[in-house]
Order: C-alpha cells, then structure tokens, then sequence
C-alpha cells in the first residue's frame, strides 16, 4: 500500500482533489433556487416557529403578537393565544401533535396547551424549578414532554396527572423529540449524548454518543428512524429497530449547526433547515444532497440573515414550506417526488 501511493505523482493528486471540489460544489451551489410562493406571519421577524407534520399549519411566535396559529391552505389567520394578557413572558417553544389537535406553547416557567379545531385553552402548567428548553406532545394532545434547564426531561400524562423524569442527560438538553403516540422520546444534550427511551418506564433503549454536545434530534413519525446532530460536524440517522447506524450527512463544513429537521412520511427523504437560511433536501439511504435553497432575510435587517425554525413536507405539491426568523412562511418546489 505504501509503495503504491508513493507512486502516485502530485499531478494525479491534484486533479483528484478537483474532481472532489467540481462534484461538490456542483451538488450544493447549481441547486439553489428561490421560493415560489412567500406569505409574511409577523410583520417584524418571528422568534420560534414550528409547521404542522402534513404543513397545514404554522404556529409563530412573535414579540408583538404572542403565538398565532396559521392555516397554511387558506393563509388566514386562526387564533392569536398568550399565556396571559399581563404577563411579559415571551413565547419561546412551540409544538403541534402529529393528529393536528393539539398545540403547546411555551415561556421560561409556563406552558399552555390549546385546541387547534376550537383554539380553546386546554390547561396551564407552571414549573417550580429551572426553566423551559424545549417542548413537545402527542396525539390527541394526550402526553406532554418539557426538558428544563437542570437536565431533566419530564414526561406528563395529561389526562391522569402520571408523571416520569428522566434525569440521564448530566448537562444542559438542546433538543426534545416524542413519537405520536407518546410512548417513546429522543433527548439530546451537552453532555455528547442523545437518549431513545421509553416514556412509560424512563428506560433508555438506546444512548447515540457523538464528539460534540447533541444540538438536534428528530424522529421519523412512523418510528423508523432517529436523526441526531452535534455541533461540529456529524449528523446521524440511526435504525430504531437495531439501534445501529444508517447513514451520516454527506458535507464537508468544518461545523454545521440545524436548527430545523424533518422525515418525509415513507422515511426516503430528510429535510433540513439551519441558521444561516440554508435549506436542504437529503436521501436517507446514503446521506447525500438533493437540493439545496436558501430562505430570503427579512428586508432591512442587517446583517442579511435568517434562522429556518421548520421545515415541512407538502407532498401532493412535490414542495417543502418552511418558517423562519424573517416571519415568512416560504413554499420550494421539489425537482422530484423520488
């Protein structure tokens, strides 16, 4: 092997490395395009945002206007909700149930669950301790799941009051995932680590060790699939039925934050979305690019940036929607369903 690569003269080396250079740019750079399709949500920029799993809906959340739920198919208006007409509390985690019943949102210390069909006040919920990283909740609006600022995950039955806390996690969680039905969740912290496990029992079914503390995780709805990514550069799609490796992202950014993830419905394609408006579109099976966007800044700000908060899947329009900091709901056509 030695002798073999010895041989190899500094012209061959050199036109590999362009061939490497020409295939990746073609990949990321060629692919850009512009929305076809842009619906302003909050006039002065968004601070969270997430769309509905089928993209019928988007909840923003706004210093102005506390969380408004959007219909995605009407663009109307539907309902403007804060935790409370005196309180200064700002709304910053946002969940829609995969069934479309439910919402939650969340401040430091509160969170509230709404009915998105009647968009009725469902409960509120005060914490003692820490405050509110992220949020999420099941179908029928059944189970809640909050991770709060001293490592704890809490998982509340909401119907009977049951409540689990999951304390695996030795720092600081950044990212929160639930499966429809409530029974399973992926936590992912500080401390290099994201956590499947069961929210019946608080045990850990399977624990993804990363080089850099865990900045995102994601679950395929139909439980195919965990995505996990640190804050360098590995982001993992991992097999939940093996707890084994599927793929990693295909780039070569020294550091690559997402701040938005999701499945399609049959689990082939993952969308992401990340703070500096990048948009990109992935094949599961070997990680490697699709297509590539960048969402628009809000006009006027400075510098021209713009935070993807979520992103969606509308299948029967062959498009991705997505939501970010600029307040802008923005629709990309796909260049194939495949």
């Amino acid at each position: 092997m030695v002798n073999f690569f010895g041989s190899l003269t500094s012209k061959v080396l050199q036109s590999a490395i362009v061939a490497a250079c020409l295939i990746f740019l073609s990949s990321c750079g060629l692919e850009k395009s512009t929305a076809v399709l842009t619906i302003e949500h909050a006039s002065r920029g968004a601070f969270s945002a997430v769309i509905s799993n089928n993209a019928r809906y988007s909840l923003i959340s706004s210093i102005e206007h506390g969380a408004m739920l959007w219909d995605n198919q009407s663009h109307g208006l539907l309902y403007q909700w804060r935790h409370s007409e005196s309180s200064d509390e700002l709304i910053h985690s946002l969940a829609i149930a995969d069934d479309n019943s439910t919402a939650v949102t969340a401040a430091d210390t509160t969170l509230a669950i709404w009915d998105i069909q009647t968009g009725k006040n469902l409960g509120y919920y005060q914490i003692n301790e820490g405050t509110i990283r992220d949020v999420a909740i099941s179908n029928k609006g059944k189970y809640l799941l909050y991770a709060t600022s001293n490592n704890i995950v809490v998982h509340l039955n909401l119907e009977n009051g049951r409540r689990i806390e999951f304390l695996g996690h030795q720092e600081n969680i950044n990212s929160i995932a639930m499966s429809p039905n409530g029974h399973f969740a992926l936590t992912g912290g500080n401390d290099y680590s994201a956590y499947f496990w069961d929210t019946r029992s608080g045990q850990v079914i399977y624990r993804f060790n990363h080089p850099s503390r865990v900045t995102k995780v994601a679950l395929d709805n139909q439980g195919r699939y965990a995505f996990t990514a640190d804050s360098m550069k590995k982001a993992s799609i991992w097999q939940l039925s093996s707890g084994e490796i599927v793929t990693q992202l295909q780039y070569m950014a020294r550091q690559k934050i997402f701040s938005a993830v999701r499945f399609n419905d049959d689990a082939t394609l993952l969308a992401t979305g990340s703070p500096n408006r990048e948009l990109v579109l992935w094949k599961v099976a070997d990680g490697t690019r699709k297509q590539t966007w960048r969402v628009e800044p809000r006009e006027g700000s400075r510098p021209k940036s713009a935070v993807v908060f979520d992103v969606a899947f509308q299948d029967e329009e062959n498009a991705l929607i997505t939501e970010s900091s600029s307040g802008l709901l923005e629709k990309f056509k796909r260049v194939d369903k495949s």
